[in-house]
């Protein structure tokens, strides 16, 4: 199977910076580049108006009243002093207000506009684009007022100019800004990325540090100098460890004590064997001690698989909810033919709790329990189960009419493979319900119950809580 591509967090950082920021550059390069083509406009134009205004001054009026005639006698190179550097061409026209032409070139298109309200210049003076003979040229219109005597008239000064210069000096402050923009991205992104491999060093010597490691050494990662965003995963990391640990240290401590523990029935299966086919002892006899033999290596090995199940079980977290006086209502029921068996006298009282834990898990514990307290229960005596409600806590109570329990054996009763004084179990009955009741947050105990001065039954009480 193919590794499924990992995504590198040096490329979701240069990403997730570098993109705004070219947006932003973009952004303000176009900004910028207009803002200049505007700055130049404005300059320029008002070389374009200097221009209309020398135009004006050339400008004479003959005759007087209904007489009177506008002339121009504009040289011919007017206009050389203001174009500049041969990069830009300039035409102007001097017309009158109804558009005779009095100077200039006849195909530059006359002004049909308005003057502005606000004009930007002290004079009366207007400024568009426009085309003259197939290029695209900056206009200026300046009305001009000629008097002389009685005889007044206003003449119309055009001047365009070709945007040659002004495209070039535009271009040119578009490039310096984009090598200035180019060289801060850069920047920025060698900033980047010394940082996220400064930043990534520890994770680095701890991913290298990690892959030196045999196979079964589950320490806890020890790195002081990881960031702080980095602590919790190594903390959760550390945990995960632990459990695998435990869960590691449980599965060797299960595979040694089944090991040691079905050796000695194996053992004592094959010489009963033996003995039968040498004719030691009777044949019903012989089937009938084998019989027992297995029964006993296979309630071994049930409890073994059993304690085993509840610390898989102690791994997961999202246990269902139970109504655990129903379960005991059901292992009562499947245990009844052996309560009958011995003619108990059989109490069962139970209010309705529900808790959070697999119905397994309970099952199994009250099993063990009832089954434990009828065996060690006479013939025809006292048997009740009690569970009810304590504040946040429910109360289990098993008690039998037994001979009770010597108190320093109570708490090693608890241990794996420790059995009671002349007991026939495999000593695991215990152990499998206080590993459920620790699995649960619960507790244990076994206590003996004291009547007019003597023992008279053993009670197993489990306290739970409840969610």
């Amino acid at each position: 199977m193919s590794r499924p591509r990992t995504r590198s967090l040096r490329r979701q950082l240069l990403a997730g910076i570098l993109i705004p920021v070219l947006l932003i550059v973009a952004f303000n390069t176009w900004s910028l580049y207009h803002q200049a083509l505007g700055a130049l406009h404005t300059a320029y134009d008002r070389t374009l108006l200097a221009s209309a205004k020398s135009l004006g001054e050339s400008l004479q009026i003959s005759g007087e009243g209904d007489a009177a005639r506008l002339q121009a006698n504009v040289p011919s190179a007017a206009l050389e002093a203001f174009e500049a550097d041969l990069q830009s061409r300039m035409a102007y026209r001097i017309s009158t207000r109804q558009g005779v032409l009095l100077s200039g070139y006849e195909d530059l298109p006359m002004w049909r506009g308005e003057i502005p309200v606000q004009p930007p210049y002290a004079a009366l003076a207007d400024f568009y684009d426009g085309q003259f003979r197939g290029e695209p040229v900056r206009m200026a219109v300046l009305l001009q007022p000629v008097a002389r005597g009685a005889g007044r008239d206003v003449a119309v000064v055009q001047v365009a100019e070709t945007l040659e210069i002004r495209h070039a000096l535009a271009r040119q402050i578009l490039w310096d800004t984009l090598a200035r923009q180019a060289a801060l991205v850069a920047l920025i992104a060698a900033t980047v990325i010394a940082v996220v491999q400064l930043a990534t060093r520890p994770v680095r010597r701890l991913s290298h540090d990690l892959q030196a490691r045999p196979d079964d050494d589950l320490r806890p990662i020890a790195a002081p100098d990881a960031p702080r965003e980095l602590q919790p995963l190594i903390a959760a990391t550390n945990e995960h460890m632990r459990r695998q640990g435990d869960l590691l240290a449980q599965q060797q401590r299960f595979v040694r004590d089944a090991s040691h523990q079905l050796r000695t029935p194996l053992a004592v299966l094959k010489a009963q064997v033996q003995s039968a086919r040498r004719g030691d002892v009777p044949p019903a006899q012989a089937l009938a001690e084998i019989e027992d033999t297995v029964d006993r290596a296979t309630l071994l090995a049930n409890q073994m698989l059993a304690l085993a199940k509840v610390a898989q079980l102690r791994q997961q977290a999202d246990a269902p909810a139970t109504a655990f006086d129903d379960v005991v209502r059901a292992v009562a029921l499947d245990l009844a033919p052996l309560i009958a068996g011995q003619a108990l006298d059989f109490d069962l009282r139970a209010e309705p709790v529900t808790l959070r834990a697999h119905d397994w898990m309970l099952r199994e514990l009250t099993r063990n329990l009832l089954h434990n307290a009828i065996r060690h229960t006479p013939h025809g005596g006292l048997l009740a189960i009690t569970l009810q409600r304590e504040g946040g806590h429910a109360r289990f109570t098993v008690a039998d009419s037994g001979p009770g329990v010597e108190p320093d054996l109570a708490a090693r009763l608890f241990q794996p493979f420790s059995a009671g004084a002349g007991g026939t179990g495999s000593g695991l009955g215990l152990a499998i319900c206080h590993e459920i009741v620790q699995a649960l947050g619960g507790h244990i105990q076994l206590r003996n119950r004291v009547e007019n001065g003597r023992i008279a039954g053993l009670d197993a009480v489990v306290t739970l809580p409840i969610e």
